[in-house]
């Protein structure tokens, strides 16, 4: 069996979506691989944490009132961030991975997969290596 990372390895990841049970369960999905170091649930409360926290892996929803995921993607990069981001989200279809790609995401995970793909996800986020979620 794999040890787990140290904590100094493990990565420090920011979750952000208007759900509060998704929140909830995609911080149990990582709590074993990662260190959750922060939720938010709209765009301005995320970046605001992604500037006092500095996480390694932004995890974003897509679909959030006041500030897209896509518009969030655009503020962080802007704002210097250099977290990698990958898109949790209930939208499965090829458009949007490309918005997704457009926006700077290397990933890309469906919510109905959490528990399958978030962490490997991260994973590969945290590694430079893109990874998307079976569409289908």
């Amino acid at each position: 069996m794999a040890s787990l990372p140290s904590s100094s390895e493990r990565p420090r990841v920011l979750l952000v979506d208007d759900n509060k049970a998704i929140l909830a369960r995609a911080s149990v999905v990582l709590a074993r691989g990662c260190t959750v170091v922060g939720t938010a649930s709209d765009g301005w409360s995320a970046l605001r944490a992604a500037e006092a926290l500095h996480p390694d892996v932004i995890v974003l929803d897509i679909s959030m009132p006041g500030m897209t995921g896509f518009e969030l993607a655009a503020e962080l990069r802007h704002s210097g961030s250099t977290a990698a981001l990958v898109f949790l989200t209930i939208h499965a279809e090829e458009d949007y991975v490309a918005a997704a790609r457009d926006a700077g995401a290397i990933g890309y995970v469906v919510k109905p997969r959490l528990r399958a793909d978030l962490m490997h996800a991260v994973e590969e986020a945290r590694a430079g290596r893109a990874f998307v979620s079976a569409l289908h």
